[in-house]
């Protein structure tokens, strides 16, 4: 099976145009001809049968028809990290996003007072639309940040819903909660390699989040975020 991202406004279309750098993946590289058929998606969580009608040098030209399986997780998780350097945050968007975290936020902590430029941004987004081609999502994550903590809090006590699951990774000594799920979507906040501060965790609890842990080993940042993704999304928990 073969995933196309495409905007919104075109996904509406009967047919569409396929040119550029997915022309040559998919007509060059990939070898697609008259007849094909692939799933193409919108972003936001719709998917729908496609099939190739005409090739051409420079273009193809798709038919798009009915419904197709969006690819997507029952358990929606929106997933904060604290701000890593590009290259390990590249690698961490592209995971997180083949296992199904609908939105990848980075924040900066008192340990972690890092910052991404535009530039920076755009490639992680390019590397999540990447990523739900690749693992037939229908749903392009939100790649956002580096809030700061002022931000981050405020989002926490302000915006995200009672209705939503907190989780925060703590790595200290004490016994953690169990990680049950109790909603239908949730947040997980994983700290810096550091560890939060006790402020910041402290914080974190006030504003709702259930300390949970990934065990005895010491992980990295994306690390962590990867496996508490896994447990979340993947479980059984």
């Amino acid at each position: 099976m073969i995933s196309l991202l495409v905007r919104p406004e075109a996904f509406e279309r009967d047919q569409i145009s396929v040119e550029d750098d997915a022309y040559r993946h998919l007509f060059r590289a990939r070898r697609l001809g008259v007849g094909a058929r692939l799933r193409v998606v919108d972003g936001g969580g719709r998917a729908r049968w496609a099939e190739v009608q005409r090739v051409e040098r420079r273009a193809a030209y798709l038919t798009l028809g009915e419904p197709a399986p969006t690819g997507e997780p029952s358990y929606r998780l929106h997933l904060w990290v604290a701000a890593l350097r590009p290259e390990r945050a590249s690698w961490l968007v592209e995971k997180a996003t083949e296992i199904g975290a609908c939105s990848i936020r980075f924040i900066s902590t008192e340990r972690t007072p890092r910052n991404y430029g535009t530039a920076s941004l755009e490639r992680l987004r390019r590397v999540a639309s990447a990523a739900v081609e690749q693992s037939h999502r229908s749903l392009l994550p939100e790649v956002s940040g580096v809030d700061s903590w002022e931000v981050a809090t405020s989002r926490l006590a302000d915006e995200l819903a009672a209705s939503m699951d907190r989780f925060v990774l703590d790595a200290g000594d004490r016994e953690p909660a169990p990680w049950g799920l109790r909603q239908s979507s949730g947040v997980v906040l994983v700290g810096p390699e550091g560890g939060w501060s006790s402020g910041e965790l402290a914080e974190l609890e006030q504003l709702g989040c259930r300390p949970i842990s990934l065990g005895e080993r010491t992980l990295r940042v994306e690390t962590a975020a990867i496996v508490a993704s896994v447990k979340l999304l993947l479980g059984p928990i």
